[in-house]
């Protein structure tokens, strides 16, 4: 049993980087949603329902925690402009605390009032918006890629007025727990004011707290460090999103997190077939952030954050530790090539062939994404189950996929066996998310988001038993 260890180390760092707000004072507290499992992680199971409405609903302080909720100060490039008017302006910083692995956590909300930073907004969350975060946070770490965690979803009784919705509509408020939440964006914020005190602070406290180093040397030796350590969360980043089938939507550089999960969720999409060109949102009129622009999408917010720091460390050291960004990415992808397929390494050579021969496999046959993933998990042990299934006719035309898979071992003896290899693949198309949200809005039928998260429960243990 975990037990519960506060750490309000963000004020630490003291003035400058957040402001003090208070959340929105809600008609209702309906709990709909309490991740349990994330919550035994930093010792938070044991709360009782009206415990956890009381925190994650009206937000009274947890023992020994920051005292007051926090919005953070930042900046960001959205779709490549510059934008110095943003920061927390519909979430703010709850608490801090130690999880089971001893890494430091944040509890940071979406939808729980106005700050300083909502603009003309209203610091709201739409019920559905929560729902969709939900499912796209489950489905992530069931495929084990790196992502925050959908910690609380409350219902709070306000009609909404949305563009992009039938309005009015549900509102709530959500909690997320994360390793992190401090952004490339927050750098750039300090630079943009030419603060370099703060950056230095902000450098040291994110080495210090999230990569456990300080290095020695001078403000400009640790500011390289800190952009090394960050290329390479970026790298696994980019590589999780290709791996999971996922399109984030908005890439941005106050989306990136220095410590690499996938958050901060827009209007995402899963593939259904592998399309490079697929974007999740309407918006994105250039398909700057398309599924096959992501790699380059985060390789530039990157840049970026080296952008931020260099009057720091001065620009050719920066640019020297971003020389091998892209050979970090492909090594990325390897790895979670060999995780997604449940297999053991053969090797660079060997898993860079693999590697390249699955993504054009899936490429030039439009193919169902997450249906090659759940026939070819434990790789050459599962030929027969994939030749045998609906796609078999494919994959037997295909004598280069089958020569790179075969000789590749599963990671765990009989992996394949598990129950949920004998069904269909659990996917995540946009109009099961559509059909979900309907029988909630229409009928206050949660039973369909239920039934969707005991299917993910199920792929999640058939893939870490791998």
């Amino acid at each position: 049993m975990t037990k519960y260890q506060p750490d309000p180390k963000f004020l630490t760092l003291g003035d400058g980087f957040a402001d003090p707000v208070s959340a929105a004072d809600f008609p209702k507290t309906v709990l709909r949603y309490r991740n349990d499992r994330a919550a035994r992680s930093v010792g938070l199971d044991h709360l009782s329902d009206d415990d956890w409405v009381r925190h994650f609903g009206r937000f009274e302080a947890l023992p020994d925690n920051l005292p007051e909720p926090l919005a953070q100060r930042y900046h960001g490039h959205q779709f490549r402009h510059y934008n110095p008017d943003i920061g927390d302006g519909r979430g703010f910083l709850f608490a801090q605390m130690r999880d089971d692995r001893g890494r430091l956590m944040d509890l940071g909300t979406k939808g729980s009032g106005t700050t300083p930073y909502s603009r003309s907004g209203d610091g709201r969350l739409t019920l559905k918006g929560g729902v969709r975060e939900i499912l796209a946070t489950e489905m992530l770490e069931a495929i084990g890629v790196n992502t925050s965690k959908t910690f609380s979803l409350i219902e709070t009784g306000e009609a909404l007025m949305r563009g992009d919705e039938p309005s009015p509509t549900r509102s709530s408020v959500m909690v997320r727990l994360t390793h992190g939440h401090i952004r490339i964006g927050t750098f750039q914020r300090h630079a943009y004011f030419g603060d370099t005190e703060k950056l230095e602070k902000l450098t040291d406290y994110v080495l210090s707290t999230y990569f456990n180093t300080v290095p020695a040397g001078t403000a400009a030796d640790r500011a390289c460090a800190l952009l090394d350590k960050v290329a390479d969360t970026t790298a696994q980043n980019a590589a999780d999103l290709l791996s999971a089938g996922f399109v984030h939507g908005v890439l941005n550089s106050d989306n990136i997190n220095v410590t690499g999960e996938i958050f901060d969720f827009g209007p995402w999409r899963f593939l259904t077939n592998m399309d490079l060109r697929h974007v999740a949102a309407y918006f994105d009129e250039t398909g700057l952030y398309a599924y096959g622009r992501q790699a380059e999408a985060i390789h530039w917010d990157l840049f970026q954050l080296g952008g931020a720091l260099v009057d720091i460390a001065g620009e050719e050291p920066l640019r020297d530790v971003l020389s091998d960004w892209l050979d970090r990415f492909r090594a990325a992808e390897q790895r979670a090539m060999l995780c997604r397929l449940g297999i053991r390494s053969r090797g660079a050579g060997a898993d860079a062939d693999l590697t390249a021969s699955v993504n054009r496999f899936l490429v030039d046959h439009d193919f169902p994404f997450e249906r090659f993933y759940f026939d070819w998990y434990g790789g050459g042990a599962s030929e027969a189950r994939a030749l045998s299934g609906p796609e078999g006719d494919r994959y037997r035309a295909s004598d280069a996929l089958l020569a790179t898979l075969r000789p590749y071992a599963p990671t765990a003896e009989n992996a394949a066996d598990h129950p949920y290899f004998a069904g269909e693949p659990c996917t995540m198309a946009i109009d099961e998310v559509e059909r979900i949200w309907a029988a909630i809005a229409e009928r206050d039928d949660w039973s369909a988001l239920n039934a969707k998260l005991e299917d993910i429960a199920q792929m999640r243990a058939a893939l870490s038993a791998g």
